[in-house]
C-alpha cells in the first residue's frame, strides 16, 4: 500500500465533509451554484474587517529591518504581552506575557499542547458529539480519545465526565461555543465540573488538566458570556484562533493561554515552546501575529451572524424539525426526523441540501446545518428542508 495503514483507515473515517464537499460540486455542476443551498462547511463568508486590512497595509507600505527573519518560538514578546492583557479582560485573571505562545491557529495549538502533556497512552476526556478532528489530535501524540455523554440539551453532563475518570486521564477537553451544536457550557457546569476535578485529583494525587478550545468565543448571542476555566481551573489552558473573530482561516493565526496558576509552570511553557519548535510549525506567522496584536477589540460583524441563526431556527420550526437551541458559533444541529441521520442526509440532497451527518460528530440521529452562508441562501432552503420533512 503506497500510505500507512493508519491514514488509510483515517481517510476513510473523516470522510462525511469530504464527501458533502463532494456531492456539492456535482449538484453546482449539474444545477447552477444559485440552485444549491450548501451548509456542510463552517467555512466564514464574512470578510474580515477593515482594520484588518489597514493594519496589513501599514505593515506593508512601512517594512522593518528584520521583522521577516526568526523569532523567538513563543512569538514575539510584545505580541505576547498584547495577547496577554486580552486574555487578562476575557478571563478575569492576571495573565503574563510569559505565559502566552502564539500558535498555527487553535489546531496547531492543540497538538502543541498534546505533544507536550500526553505519554503513550494517556487518556482525553472529549464530551460528545465534538469537532471531528479531535480523536486525530489526540492520537497524534499517542493518547486516546475518551467520549463522555453529555445532556440532552449537549450540556455538560458532570457526573458521566467523573464516569470516565481514571488512572490513565490526564485531561479533559472542552469546546465552548460548541462545534457543532452551537451550545455555550454555563457557568454552573463550568463550576460543577471545577470542584469535581480538584476534589478527584486530591482523593487520587493526579494532575489533570483542563483544556479549552475556542475559537467561537467571541462569536456568541443574547447576552450570553462564555465563562472562563482559566478563573476557575488552576490546571487549565486555553488555545483559540482569530479564525471565526477575525474570518480569516486561511492565515492560520492563534495563540495558547496558560494559567498563571498551573502546577510546575516553567516546565510546562518550557514544554509548549519546543513542541511548536519540533511539530515544525517553529513559530506562527510573524504578520499575522503583528496584525492580530493590533485588533485585540476588533472583530467580524456578530450581529450578521445572529441574523441569520434568527432566520434558520424559525425556518425549521415552522416546517417541523427540532434542533438544540444554539447561543454561540454558526451551527444548528438538528435532530433528524428519524434514527439513521446518514439516510436522511442523503434524502435531503435530493433537495439540493447539504449539510454533514452527525454520525461524524459522534452524535447520530443529527445532523449539522453550517450557517455562515448568505441570508437568502437560508431563506430559499426553507420550503426545500420543510419538502423533504414532508416527503420522506
Amino acid at each position: 500500500m503506497a500510505i500507512s495503514n493508519y491514514i488509510n483507515a483515517s481517510i476513510e473515517r473523516s470522510s462525511w465533509i469530504r464527501k458533502m464537499f463532494e456531492e456539492g460540486a456535482l449538484l453546482k455542476s449539474k444545477y447552477g451554484e444559485e440552485n444549491v443551498f450548501d451548509f456542510s462547511l463552517g467555512n466564514p463568508d464574512l470578510d474580515p474587517p477593515s482594520q484588518f486590512l489597514d493594519v496589513l497595509m501599514e505593515f506593508i507600505k512601512s517594512p522593518v529591518k528584520g521583522n521577516h527573519g526568526y523569532m523567538p518560538n513563543a512569538g514575539y514578546p510584545d505580541v505576547c504581552q498584547a495577547i496577554a492583557k486580552k486574555v487578562s479582560s476575557d478571563h478575569d485573571v492576571t495573565m503574563p506575557g510569559g505565559h502566552i505562545v502564539m500558535t498555527c491557529g487553535a489546531a496547531g495549538g492543540l497538538n502543541v499542547i498534546f505533544k507536550t502533556l500526553l505519554n503513550p497512552g494517556d487518556e482525553v476526556i472529549v464530551p460528545k458529539p465534538y469537532f471531528v478532528e479531535y480523536g486525530f489530535y489526540i492520537e497524534n501524540h499517542q493518547g486516546k480519545m475518551i467520549l463522555a455523554e453529555t445532556n440532552e440539551d449537549f450540556g455538560l453532563n458532570i457526573s458521566r465526565i467523573e464516569d470516565c475518570l481514571t488512572a490513565k486521564t490526564k485531561a479533559i477537553l472542552l469546546n465552548s461555543p460548541h462545534n457543532p451544536t452551537g451550545v455555550v457550557y454555563t457557568l454552573e457546569q463550568i463550576t460543577s465540573l471545577a470542584k469535581a476535578l480538584e476534589e478527584y485529583c486530591r482523593k487520587t494525587n493526579q494532575v489533570i488538566y483542563l483544556i479549552s478550545d475556542e475559537p467561537y468565543r467571541d462569536i456568541v448571542y443574547d447576552d450570553i458570556r462564555v465563562p472562563s476555566i482559566l478563573k476557575y481551573y488552576k490546571n487549565s489552558i486555553v488555545t483559540t484562533s482569530y479564525s471565526k473573530t477575525l474570518s480569516i482561516p486561511g492565515e492560520r493565526i492563534g495563540y495558547i493561554a496558560v494559567n498563571p496558576e498551573i502546577d510546575a509552570p516553567e516546565k510546562i511553557m518550557a514544554g509548549l515552546i519546543l513542541s511548536n519548535r519540533i511539530l515544525g510549525f517553529v513559530n506562527a506567522p510573524g504578520l499575522m501575529q503583528r496584525a492580530v496584536a493590533r485588533l485585540n477589540e476588533i472583530s467580524v460583524n456578530v450581529n450578521a451572524y445572529k441574523r441569520r441563526r434568527d432566520i434558520l431556527i424559525e425556518g425549521l420550526k415552522f416546517a417541523g424539525y427540532s434542533f438544540a437551541y444554539p447561543n454561540g458559533a454558526f451551527y444548528v444541529f438538528c435532530k433528524s426526523p428519524i434514527p439513521d441521520d446518514v439516510a436522511y442526509v442523503k434524502h435531503l440532497l435530493k433537495f439540493n441540501i447539504l449539510v454533514v451527518p452527525g454520525v461524524g460528530f459522534g452524535g447520530p440521529g443529527y445532523f449539522r446545518i453550517a450557517y455562515c452562508v448568505p441570508e437568502s441562501v437560508i431563506s430559499r432552503a426553507i420550503p426545500k428542508f420543510k419538502e423533504a420533512l414532508e416527503t420522506h
